[in-house]
């Protein structure tokens, strides 16, 4: 298949993107493996909430979130209600593996360029520790999304979707082997919860279920970069 010099040009874009503004790395933070054990009984609850159809407030590779089954309509319902938040407006979600979007999303190849430029490190349970530097999340909005909750996607048929290289929520995906809604544990208009300790009562009351692991971790995350990527290749930078 022949790819037009417009595609290259968007790619050298993007690169160059990726590169001059250094968005996918943040500061050096130690990383040690033992920091990232967590609880298995915490995650078969976690596990056994999200296939009841509940939801719950868990950490993230960015910040505290709430979560559900990503293809529980009335699951999503119910966190829209508990952020105070419109259906219109959609949320992301997380996938333990890129080689899964296909499933529920077209890939263009600027977005596959994309993957492919800020692959994660190996997991937390592959080191010890890490080479010295975190690449920053990167949440991509893609496409004509399926198989998800209608409810989830926006109204132009797009989902945002970020692969977690965070242990436990990377688990989570992999073990109920649906996509997990990742939206933060706040009311809408109120400030991110970026620790556990910051989370309003009204949220940790309104889940089904509170995650154990990382209550006490105070490690500065930021939160994930944001591009939307079209069919066409071309591509939006929502967030740096």
């Amino acid at each position: 298949m022949q790819i037009s010099n417009n595609f290259f040009k968007k790619k050298s874009s993007i690169c160059s993107f990726c590169l001059s503004n250094s968005i996918f790395y943040s500061t050096f933070v130690p990383f040690f493996m033992e920091n990232n054990r967590y609880d298995k009984e915490d995650l078969q609850e976690a596990l056994r909430v999200l296939r009841e159809g509940g939801i719950i407030a868990y950490p993230t590779d960015t910040v505290w979130g709430i979560g559900c089954d990503a293809t529980n309509a009335e699951a999503v319902k119910r966190i829209y209600a508990l952020k105070r938040r419109e259906d219109s407006k959609s949320m992301l979600v997380l996938l333990d593996s890129a080689a899964k979007l296909d499933y529920y999303v077209d890939v263009p190849e600027a977005a596959e360029m994309l993957l492919t430029t800020t692959s994660p490190h190996p997991s937390p349970e592959e080191r010890e520790f890490d080479d010295g530097q975190e690449e920053k999340p990167l949440t991509i909005i893609y496409p004509n999304a399926r198989h998800l909750a209608g409810n989830l996607v926006a109204e132009d048929g797009s989902i945002g979707i970020r692969i977690s290289s965070e242990p436990f929520s990377k688990a989570l995906c992999a073990q109920l082997r649906h996509p997990i809604v990742s939206t933060s544990a706040n009311i809408s208009g109120h400030p991110t919860a970026r620790f556990f300790h910051e989370i309003e009562a009204e949220i940790l009351d309104g889940v089904d279920y509170v995650c154990r692991f990382r209550r006490d971790d105070e490690t500065p995350r930021e939160p994930s970069s944001i591009i939307k990527v079209n069919t066409d290749n071309s591509f939006i930078i929502i967030r740096q």
